[in-house]
């Protein structure tokens, strides 16, 4: 059965006999979590490095040792029995010792292969380099010799060989399933009315998209300020909508974060539909929410949206991890711990400080999704999970949309719950929202009046809406607002001369000129209807606005000009995938391709050696140079035609370079492709590939 396992995932091949695949051995550097022996590690080190070791393990020069091999040898029989060595060590270099013995048994400290002897050791680390304790692979990597490890082992190859998984706590309070379905639910409706309020903020005001990809900070605050959340739930919400394809760049080279055409058909579905879309994005998207904010491993700030956010293991972690919630006992909420030592038991070769972030994230961002109530699982989550419709599950619970409102003679508006999507738009135009909760509360005031009217609606309009949307009679207060700003709204209008205020009373002009607040407006009059500006129309509005009027933006035909921004959309990119509308099980073509393409490319790499060197070299000359707009359409013809590509390419100082790119996909304003020269598959930022030509086949 286990070959069998194995010959299917292509690790073993062979009919009569079994072999292990190539890059196996490669895969299992440290078998049982156990380093390379002596003989191995210390083969690596000059002769007199070695002969200093051995001098200062044995106490004398070495006599008779003329080579590395013997010397090494010694090196080995020394280490069979370390335990005067580690003694004489000290407590904190047993310590250091001691986090490395059960693996993984390297660890990275500064130049390494620094010479030191046992006299001149200061640290715990050198007093380990000095006495063969640890063995120096690089410039910055030590690791265990296995003679050392096992001595420390007592002998054995793993701490615990336990057969069956570690149990669940069973001493907590265990909760009743209403009360664990209606939290989660609650969780649920908020998480898609946060990520509804972002996108149509975005659709109206895009942030710009990073020349080096994501989301900049300062808009990442903003918006964290818009939900009144935390930055990394921001972050969180706006990875979910890029991973159910709600939302993504307009541009390949630069652009701005808009939602997509997907996002206006995502609106139509209920609660439940919507959030069921979400779940299945946050599921299968290889996007780390919770690395935004960090530094990455050339210490470069992680931002949200950017590629750097990404994990290959993120999707299988959050599978696993809300599996062993599917197996706790019904009711008893799971801490982060128990599914840690769960996992460990379970994929003990995945272990270790990542995959244990990355529980930890799934836990909070599977609590802020609503797949989780007071740390249980939902039973509608439970149906996402075992691939059943968790909708008609979850809409049991979800408050229904309401289209009444409770307006107040005090110019406020009350929502008592959820309002459906055309009126909640309507109130965010015509009202200010003034605080959320259980019930959201809006403010009517002149500016939102304004806004509303600036944007085509008219007051019959705006009483209408409230007439029909109102549960009480519409105050006589509101209605007087409405009116008044109406009755003022679009008596002055304003164009591009620079600009210009026109009038049907000279009287209202002759008011504006008198007043001295107009004097940085920079007036002069051309008609006695119609005065003339040196600013721009927008500076001109804002600054008739700050005087007290209600101006409205002209045409050059004379039309008024609705001046709140249309919401935009933003197609995704050709190559783009939505990850809602994928079978769970369906892999692209064009991935298997890419794939086999790397496998056999990796292959010829191996066998000639030197050669590929020579091969990997690219033409002659100066590297290419061809327009941004160009390179993008060279790249996604290549990619459509399998074709290799030259590059010339600009790192992180400047430094130009070209690369072979055998291109697999463009999107996201990168490139990612197999670079012959390193014979890895690499992503290139489009921004930094300064031409490409495409070479002829061989």
């Amino acid at each position: 059965a286990a070959l069998t396992t194995l010959r299917r995932d292509a690790l073993v091949w062979g009919s009569r006999a079994s072999r292990a695949a190539p890059g196996v051995r490669q895969t299992l550097p440290h078998p049982a979590g156990l380093g390379p022996p002596a003989a191995e590690v210390f083969a690596s080190y000059p002769i007199d490095r070695l002969t200093a070791l051995v001098t200062d393990l044995d106490g004398e020069l070495p006599r008779g040792f003329s080579d590395a091999t013997r010397l090494i040898a010694r090196i080995s029989e020394r280490l069979a029995d370390p335990s005067a060595l580690i003694e004489d060590a000290g407590d904190e270099a047993r310590a250091a010792l001691g986090r490395l013995v059960w693996g993984p048994p390297v660890g990275r400290v500064a130049d390494a292969r620094r010479p030191v002897r046992v006299d001149t050791a200061e640290t715990p680390i050198e007093r380990l380099l000095a006495r063969g304790l640890l063995a120096a692979e690089d410039d910055r990597t030590v690791t265990v010799p296995r003679e050392v490890a096992l001595h420390l082992r007592g002998g054995h190859l793993f701490r615990d060989l336990a057969a069956d998984p570690p149990p669940f706590a069973t001493d907590t309070r265990a909760r009743d399933e209403d009360t664990i379905v209606r939290g989660a639910a609650g969780e649920a409706f908020t998480v898609v009315r946060e990520i509804e309020e972002l996108l149509e903020r975005w659709s109206l005001e895009p942030p710009p998209v990073l020349r080096s990809g994501g989301l900049a900070v300062r808009d990442l605050r903003a918006a964290a300020t818009l939900l009144d959340v935390p930055e990394w739930r921001a972050a969180l919400l706006a990875e979910i909508a890029q991973a159910a394809g709600l939302l993504t760049r307009s541009g390949d080279l630069d652009g701005e974060w808009l939602p997509t055409p997907a996002y206006d058909l995502w609106l139509r579905r209920d609660i439940a539909g919507r959030w069921t879309e979400l779940a299945h994005g946050w599921l299968r998207t290889d996007r780390v929410p919770g690395l935004v904010g960090e530094r990455d491993d050339r210490d470069r700030l992680v931002n949200a949206l950017s590629e750097s956010a990404r994990h290959g293991s993120a999707p299988a972690t959050r599978h696993a991890t809300l599996a062993i919630l599917a197996d706790a006992p019904a009711g008893i909420p799971v801490t982060a711990t128990a599914v840690r030592e769960r996992l460990d038991w379970l994929q003990p070769r995945r272990g270790g400080p990542l995959r244990d972030r990355l529980v930890d994230w799934s836990l909070r961002e599977a609590a802020v999704l609503g797949l989780t109530g007071f740390g249980v699982l939902a039973s509608f989550a439970r149906d996402l999970l075992d691939g059943a419709d968790p909708e008609s599950t979850l809409a049991k619970h979800l408050p229904e949309p309401g289209d009444k409102v409770l307006i107040q003679a005090d110019l406020t508006a009350v929502a008592p719950g959820p309002l459906v999507t055309d009126l909640a738009r309507e109130l965010a135009l015509t009202a200010d929202v003034e605080s959320t909760g259980g019930a959201t509360v809006y403010r009517f005031t002149s500016g939102s009046v304004r806004r509303a009217l600036d944007a085509g609606r008219s007051a019959s309009d705006l009483l209408d809406m409230l007439t029909r949307h109102s549960a009480t009679p519409v105050p006589q207060p509101l209605a007087y607002l409405v009116e008044d700003v109406a009755r003022r709204h679009g008596q002055l209008r304003v164009g591009s001369l620079v600009s210009y205020v026109r009038a049907d009373n000279p009287a209202t002009l002759d008011e504006i000129l008198a007043d001295r607040r107009a004097d940085p407006l920079r007036l002069h009059r051309l008609a006695p209807t119609v005065l003339a500006s040196g600013l721009g129309r927008a500076d001109l509005l804002t600054g008739l606005r700050g005087l007290g009027l209600a101006p409205v933006a002209e045409s050059p035909g004379g039309g008024v000009i609705v001046t709140r921004p249309d919401a935009r959309r933003a197609e995704p990119p050709p190559s783009a995938e939505i990850v809602r509308l994928r079978p769970p099980d369906a892999v692209e073509d064009s991935v298997i391709t890419a794939t086999v393409r790397a496998l056999r490319a990796g292959e010829e790499a191996s066998r000639l050696g030197a050669a590929r060197q020579a091969a990997a070299k690219g033409p002659d000359g100066e590297p290419p140079r061809s327009p941004a707009v160009a390179t993008v359409e060279l790249l996604r013809g290549a990619v459509e035609r399998g074709a290799r590509v030259w590059i010339g390419y600009l790192d992180q100082q400047g430094q130009a370079s070209s690369r072979i790119v055998e291109p697999i996909r463009v999107e996201g304003g990168f490139l990612t492709g197999f670079d012959a020269t390193r014979a890895a598959v690499h992503r290139f930022a489009l921004h930094r590939i300064t031409g490409v030509t495409e070479l002829k086949p061989e």
